[in-house]
């Protein structure tokens, strides 16, 4: 019992310093042996499997971007082929506006020569008309100045004035 009684912390005897620096060491060597080493490559893994993760994560970013600037470009394009496709249909709307006023433009001018046409051969044989009309009421005039056989000028003048008054009044 007495070595219980002499033992204290605060002045260890070298025994118990020594065995304990020599468990302490061995201890330690097992550690660094069969726990350190593999401590230390996992932490190394996961040190790789993070600087791995934010490279990717990197790459993603920088393919977003990339995806996001071609995507723009895409939209980019996609308004410049609406505006041109719409500029084509107002250029096609516009000729056929166009070629159906040229058209309209012919229609009419050969309908209005068709019409002056039939107008000019109406009055054309309305003259013809009047004329026959003419030359045979003179003809009937003569005819009738010829078969009358007046005896004086002045029977004449009545006879013919009377026939113009006729005339006219038909």
């Amino acid at each position: 019992m007495l070595f219980l009684a002499d033992f204290s912390v605060i002045k260890p005897d070298f025994g118990l310093l020594f065995w304990t620096t020599v468990i302490f060491l061995l201890f330690w060597w097992m550690m660094s042996k069969f726990a350190f080493g593999p401590i230390g490559q996992a932490l190394k893994e996961r040190e790789g499997r993070i600087d791995e993760a934010l490279k990717s994560a990197d790459r993603a970013r920088e393919e977003m971007s990339n995806l996001k600037a071609k995507n723009e470009e895409l939209l980019i394009e996609a308004r410049e082929e609406r505006a041109k496709m719409l500029r084509q249909a107002k250029e096609m709307q516009e000729e056929i506006i166009a070629e159906a006023r040229t058209k309209a433009q012919a229609e009419y001018t050969k309908r209005v020569e068709s019409a002056l046409t039939e107008i000019e051969n109406r009055r054309m044989e309305m003259l013809i008309d009047v004329k026959n009309q003419s030359g045979k009421m003179a003809l009937s005039i003569a005819e009738k100045v010829i078969q009358r056989e007046l005896s004086s000028n002045a029977d004449h003048e009545s006879f013919v004035d009377q026939l113009v008054k006729d005339i006219k009044l038909s």
